[in-house]
C-alpha cells in the first residue's frame, strides 16, 4: 500500500528550478513533519531537509539559502522546493515521514 507518493523530479539546467511534491493524501495519516532525503550515483543517502507541523524548518549546508521545504494541510502534501540547482544536487530525492518513504524522484541537474 503506497502511503507517500513523490513526483516533480526531471531535467533542469544549472541555475533553474523544480518543485517536488510528496502526496500522502491517499494515506491514513496527516502529515505533521516531513524529511527529504537525496542519494546520488555511487554515494550513500543523505539528509537535506526537514519540516515539523509547527513550520519549523531545517536544512543541509549544502542546500540552505536554496531550497525550501513546505506543507500544504488542506492537501495532505509537502512539497520541497529548489532553487538555484546545481549539477551536484543531481540524485533521486525522497520523502520520508512517520516510518514511510517514497519511491523516489529523479531530479538531473545538467546543461
Amino acid at each position: 500500500q503506497v502511503q507517500l507518493v513523490e513526483s516533480g523530479g526531471g531535467l533542469v539546467q544549472p541555475g533553474g528550478s523544480l518543485r517536488l511534491s510528496c502526496d500522502a493524501s491517499r494515506s491514513v495519516f496527516s502529515i505533521t513533519a516531513m524529511g527529504w532525503y537525496r542519494q546520488a550515483p555511487g554515494k550513500q543517502r543523505e539528509w537535506v531537509a526537514f519540516i515539523d507541523g509547527g513550520d519549523s524548518t531545517n536544512y543541509a549546508d549544502s542546500v540552505k539559502g536554496r531550497f525550501t521545504v513546505s506543507i500544504d494541510n488542506a492537501k495532505n502534501t509537502a512539497y520541497l522546493q529548489m532553487n538555484s540547482l546545481k549539477p551536484e544536487d543531481t540524485a533521486v530525492y525522497y520523502c520520508t515521514s512517520k516510518g514511510l518513504w517514497g519511491q523516489g524522484t529523479q531530479v538531473t541537474v545538467s546543461s
